[in-house]
């Protein structure tokens, strides 16, 4: 491999996303702490808070009763995570004027390989600039993104990070190490508590004793020969991670206290499923493990995992999650001496393991299963692409099965993970 002088990637960073969202739709909001809730109560935790707030020391995972004993004026609102993802749209449509986008990391990153005739500084300065006014003219004034340049976009999220918010940093290959030697080990992407405790037991306590260690050490750290690439992105050089393919499909949902009582707790998980099992079709794939749990109030947990005869089936996936549900309620009062009717349930989850595209499979004769006969399989099949027809058609479940209770955001499950953006159709419903 070969090193190459200069700068070849940008890396965009959306500074406290959701709380600038936040304060784009409330001008109100402006300049003042606001911390996103996944709910309206003092008893969970800020998932997003606004540079004001982090002012006071609120950062997420900050519980909402101790935040507003750190700042006593704080604005609290509920995630509107169809927002998010709406804003989201219109700025990947005003990045591509301005740079090609390689990847979006999350719902706030993406990088971009820049063309060969913008990898000099005016250039680069001159394409973060656009890229800033950009947003700022056309997405919205209380947006703000921090942009980094470097030789590999490990190296550009690492320079993005340095300036926060709306900075603009540029690391070029003969920089290095210099500004990295100022950082944490913890401050590089990867490399986490448990990873800081076996580099330092490894000897490894800077930044600059991890430059100086030979990559095959690295990979003996790391256990695995990340740790080697790892090594060489940190010194500049510039070649693609492999491609990782998603291992599972899911949904949860902490519920709205109106929704805790086991029928409904029931419903919202049956939603859940059939959201799940669309996005399995939509990916054409199967699934040949379900696990779902569920939390009561009181903190007691009951959960199952079963293997199944790979389907993606909603209609099957259903009559698989009504039996575990039963299971998991019956637990529930048994080992907290609770009647089924007064027991409060927090949150509930669903999960699809063992992904497999359909010509992949080969199923275990010996698993248990609830399968249909040739006719019903046939009979489920029309039926479902009947139903997301009509949902595709009229933007919402115009047809559902059985009876959804509201939620208070109005949709029920889906919201935005670390390095999956949902589709604005799982809005719907």
């Amino acid at each position: 491999m070969k090193r190459e002088p200069g700068i070849k990637w940008l890396f965009m960073d959306l500074n406290s996303y959701f709380a600038s969202v936040e304060q784009q739709e409330n001008p109100a909001l402006r300049g003042k702490p606001v911390a996103v809730t996944p709910m309206d109560t003092d008893y969970t935790c800020a998932i997003a808070a606004s540079y004001e707030a982090k002012a006071y020391g609120i950062k997420t995972g900050t519980m909402i009763r101790d935040a507003k004993k750190m700042c006593p004026n704080l604005h609290c609102v509920p995630a509107r995570h169809d927002r998010y993802v709406a804003y989201h749209n219109r700025i990947i449509e005003e990045v591509i004027k301005h740079t090609p986008i390689n990847k979006v990391w999350s719902i706030d990153e993406l990088s971009s390989r820049l063309p060969p005739n913008k990898r000099n500084i005016e250039s680069a300065t001159k394409v973060a600039q656009k890229l800033k006014q950009g947003i700022w003219d056309n997405v919205g004034q209380a947006i703000n993104c921090s942009v980094g340049f470097a030789p590999n976009s490990l190296l550009a999220k690492i320079a993005c990070e340095m300036q926060k918010p709306n900075g603009l940093t540029i690391l070029q290959q003969e920089d290095l190490p210099g500004p990295l030697l100022d950082l944490k080990l913890t401050d590089i992407p990867g490399i986490g508590i448990n990873m800081e405790r076996r580099l330092n037991k490894a000897g490894i306590y800077s930044i600059e004793d991890f430059w100086n260690i030979e990559p095959k050490h690295a990979r003996k750290i790391w256990g695995s020969v990340q740790g080697e690439r790892f090594w060489y992105w940190l010194h500049g050089y510039d070649f693609p991670a492999p491609e990782t393919k998603p291992s599972m499909i899911g949904h949860s949902r902490i519920l709205d206290p109106q929704l805790r009582p086991p029928n409904k707790a029931r419903l919202i998980l049956r939603k859940l499923t059939m959201k799940a099992a669309h996005r399995l079709r939509k990916k054409s794939q199967h699934t040949r493990t379900i696990a779902t749990s569920l939390r009561t109030e009181c903190g007691f947990k009951s959960s199952v995992q079963i293997p199944i005869q790979a389907t993606n089936d909603p209609f099957l996936l259903l009559q698989h999650i009504e039996n575990m549900w039963a299971c998991m309620m019956q637990y529930a009062a048994q080992k907290t001496n609770t009647d089924l009717r007064f027991i409060r349930i927090k949150k509930v989850s669903v999960t699809f393991f063992g992904l497999a595209m359909h010509d992949a499979i080969t199923d275990d004769l010996f698993l248990p299963s609830l399968q249909n006969n040739h006719n019903s399989a046939i009979k489920n099949e029309a039926l479902t692409q009947a139903l997301e027809t009509l949902q595709a058609r009229y933007q919402k479940d115009v047809v559902s099965l059985g009876i959804t209770p509201k939620t208070s955001v109005g949709y029920v499950g889906t919201k935005i993970a670390f390095a999956r953006v949902p589709e604005q159709e799982e809005f719907w419903s």
